[in-house]
């Protein structure tokens, strides 16, 4: 198989699509829509370096989403919004470093080829000597310093099938492997529909001040729970509601680096609105009689709730909305026959409450020089 750097927009959706489909650790942060509304708002901050994998016959056999950039540009601290406050340190990598990343994958909680199981040994191989040659005139005649993927789910046959590939070529080539955890996705496994059954398998303390607190956001004024395709306004609520509560620390400062995040929330809610499939990007909004008091912002396969950001009403304390809303949100997905609700990177206490499990992400980094032996 060869390797054929393609920028993102020639790129058939057809092709992109059809491998998607194939792969099987995709999830909805592998989507076109995600790559294009993350280009679309983030393009000045990295360069793309898509490769297409062809067989001898010229047939795509996988699409590898990549993207470079220094490991720290000038630009990202003046930028820069908060995404997680429990970031895990992994092992460091030069600032000065041209780094190859999966691409949007800043913003994406899982990433991985899309490519059929049965050609990821062979694409990763073909991969791996299109690094180990020389620079691609495409992006510029400096090499690169480190290969960065991170977000690999450990059971990710992709990410057994690089490891293998680049491990197979570190001695030759001088390269150094790191292997290593990267962060965990804390995910609930749902035993059936019904809510007082998902409930019975929480700690007694919390199943308790869940059912308090839902008795007490009721006699407010009744609960209620709208869940469906997010359009421009419902986006805006969304927004004012997550900025309301967390402010500088959250993703829509007015900052440059927030107005970024405005857009690229807008620009992935316009996309899945119009796709085929009727779009995965979700919003879920809880109200307490007249009062809007959380917004979930979840991605949505037909099995997996992807709970992806939330905002609340902080003047609506009393009604514990960030509780309330998880609480609503899950009870209405349950009954929609979802049984995993996936949390995302992160090990805040909160996830556990809900009888999250950690499962695994991991990064696979390839760093030119071994160094002194």
């Amino acid at each position: 198989m060869l390797c054929r750097p393609v920028p993102f927009d020639e790129l058939a959706r057809s092709t992109w699509d059809r491998l998607l489909a194939a792969a099987p650790a995709a999830t909805p942060f592998a989507r076109w829509t995600f790559h294009r509304a993350w280009w679309d708002a983030y393009g000045s901050t990295a360069h793309e370096q898509y490769v297409l994998v062809v067989d001898e016959a010229g047939e795509a056999r996988a699409i590898v989403p990549l993207m470079h950039r220094h490991q720290v540009e000038p630009q990202d601290e003046p930028t820069a919004t908060v995404l997680r406050h429990r970031e895990r340190q992994g092992t460091a990598v030069p600032a000065q470093a041209k780094t190859v990343f999966f691409a949007a994958s800043y913003h994406a909680d899982y990433a991985t080829l899309l490519a059929d199981p049965q050609d990821l040994r062979a694409v990763s191989t073909a991969l791996v000597d299109y690094f180990a040659g020389p620079p691609d005139t495409g992006h510029g005649d400096i090499p690169w310093d480190a290969i960065d993927l991170r977000r690999l789910q450990r059971d990710d046959p992709a990410r057994t099938a690089l490891a293998s590939a680049f491990g197979d070529r570190a001695a030759a080539e001088g390269w150094q492997i790191v292997d290593e955890q990267e962060d965990v996705c804390p995910v609930v496994s749902a035993p059936g529909a019904d809510w007082d059954e998902y409930l019975a398998t929480l700690g007694k303390k919390h199943r308790h001040e869940i059912r308090r607190k839902l008795r007490r956001a009721e006699a407010a004024g009744g609960l209620g729970v709208s869940y469906g395709l997010p359009d421009r306004q419902s986006v805006g609520r969304f927004i004012e509601l997550h900025q309301a509560r967390f402010g500088s620390e959250g993703l829509f400062p007015p900052t440059e680096g927030g107005e970024r995040s405005r857009r690229f929330i807008h620009r992935l809610a316009e996309l899945e609105a119009t796709e085929p499939d009727g779009g995965q990007l979700r919003l879920a909004e809880v109200t307490s009689g007249e009062r809007l008091i959380f917004g979930g912002l979840a991605f949505d396969d037909g099995q997996t709730c992807y709970l992806y950001n939330s905002g609340m009403d902080p003047h609506a304390s009393d009604l514990s909305p960030g509780v309330t809303g998880t609480a609503e949100l899950i009870r209405d997905r349950l009954a929609a026959g979802r049984r995993r609700f996936d949390f995302l990177r992160g090990d805040e206490p909160y996830k556990y409450q809900w009888g999250a499990v950690d499962e695994p992400v991991d990064r696979l980094l390839v760093l030119r020089s071994a160094g002194p032996a």
